[in-house]
């Protein structure tokens, strides 16, 4: 008997099945002996060679049971799908090109509060993630929330396959994966794939405000109930304010009710991110007060709009975890709402997957800046050299913006720019790592 599986020696814990994966710097055959000191039960190997032999040979070595399969990863998968032809507990698929892991954040707070639920951890939401996301619910699971990134069509189609969804929620259609796909009529084939496997009598809920997404009805064989901020959608959010800290307050309202709603992390653009949480857990039974007291108490994901304040007086919104066109102008609006005591400082790092649209898309997002009034414009990286461009072009002032070629720079053009009172916006794909800059930034001897 097992309790639970991983891909990670470093994260096994007793009783635990080591999937021994080749990784992008190692591979995972060269820690069966390490996964098996810290309790792992079972190693499933794709070869059983000398290494191998010689980690578990070792005086002194735990036992183990080895399973040699011939791909390690289509064993991770299969296991999976076997895995959730047992489970009883609904399934909520959730895709889209921005807002995912937010919405899941949302939906996960909404709904856990009475019952057990199960949702993707971090970053796995991939064709290994979501295969161990399934794998950590049970028989005591009531919800299971799978989050569903791509990297390319048929992908999503594939993650169902094992995941099965019974309902499903397609957060918005953007550019984000253009590199990869080469159209938006691509991208909107390949988030279509989840509404295109929601089962007849399970549920969609799609973005009513997002044109793109409204070409997805035809293609569901379910229900679609439509969320948004538009007159014409079944969930809707409406007259939506800031307070100081940019955290944003509307009115949710589902037929002939209405409640008031106040998020707890900044962003006018999560009004989007709770209605298309607030839909699936009305559908799911939970009141709409209940649904307003909850999302009023979420905590969302590392690196995801988190808001700190530094011990040197300085305000920072860490959203480094991955950037979009869309994304970007969300997180620029955010900052040009806060009513900060100093200057408005937005580190704006490289957008990736952006194919031909890479320049002319930091170019925007530059002139955006220029127009929202923040004062202030560092740019972190080749690609964001374009943003500083735009931003210039766009009627900023050369002094204001600070054009640097790598994250190290930007975190040295920081140290003398902060003032206490300042707010920063830090912001990039995720490739660029820019939450050094955050941890530079809150480091004690700031």
């Amino acid at each position: 008997v097992l309790r639970g599986v991983e891909i990670d020696s470093r994260d096994i814990l007793p009783g635990m099945a080591f999937f021994a994966l080749p990784g992008e710097r190692t591979d995972g055959h060269d820690h069966i002996e390490s996964a098996a000191r810290s309790g792992a039960r079972v190693a499933v190997v794709a070869r059983f060679d000398e290494s191998v032999s010689v980690q578990l040979g070792r005086p002194g070595a735990p036992e183990m049971a080895v399973v040699l399969v011939p791909d390690v990863a289509d064993a991770l998968r299969a296991l999976a799908s076997h895995h959730r032809g047992t489970l009883r507990c609904a399934v909520i698929g959730i895709t889209g090109s921005t807002g995912k892991t937010s919405t899941k954040d949302f939906l996960e707070a909404v709904l856990g509060a009475e019952r057990s639920v199960i949702a993707t951890l971090g970053n796995r939401n991939n064709d290994l993630g979501v295969p161990l996301t399934i794998l950590r619910a049970g028989a005591r699971t009531d919800v299971l929330i799978v989050e569903m990134g791509m990297r390319g069509e048929g992908q999503i189609a594939r993650l169902c396959a094992i995941a099965r969804p019974t309902l499903g929620i397609v957060t918005n259609i953007g550019q984000t994966h253009m590199e990869l796909l080469g159209s938006q009529e691509a991208i909107v084939r390949s988030k279509g794939e989840l509404v295109e496997c929601v089962p007849a009598d399970g549920r969609v809920f799609l973005n009513g405000d997002d044109v793109w997404s409204r070409g997805l009805e035809a293609r569901a064989s379910a229900a679609v109930t439509w969320y948004g901020m538009g007159e014409s959608v079944d969930v809707r959010a409406s007259d939506v304010s800031v307070d100081d800290l940019g955290r944003p307050s509307f009115s949710l309202s589902a037929g002939k009710q209405d409640v008031c709603v106040s998020l707890p992390v900044p962003g006018r653009h999560h009004a989007y991110t709770a209605a298309a949480a607030a839909a699936a857990a009305l559908h799911m039974g939970i009141t709409l007060e209940e649904i307003a007291v909850r999302l009023g108490e979420v905590e969302i994901s590392d690196m995801r709009m988190q808001l700190f304040v530094a011990a040197n007086g300085v305000t920072v919104i860490n959203d480094a975890y991955n950037a979009s066109p869309a994304s970007m102008r969300a997180a620029i609006t955010t900052l040009a709402d806060i009513r900060a005591h100093g200057a408005r400082i937005a580190v704006l790092g490289d957008m990736a997957e952006l194919g031909s649209l890479t320049e002319l898309a930091h170019f925007r997002i530059g002139e955006d800046v220029a127009r929202s009034g923040i004062e202030a414009l560092v740019t972190a990286g080749p690609r964001a050299q374009r943003i500083a461009e735009g931003a210039i072009a766009a009627g900023m002032p050369t002094g204001d913006v600070r054009p640097c070629a790598t994250v190290e720079e930007a975190s040295e053009v920081l140290d003398d720019l902060l003032c206490a009172g300042d707010t920063v916006l830090v912001k990039a794909s995720r490739s660029m790592g820019l939450e050094r800059i955050v941890e530079r930034i809150l480091a004690t001897d700031a």
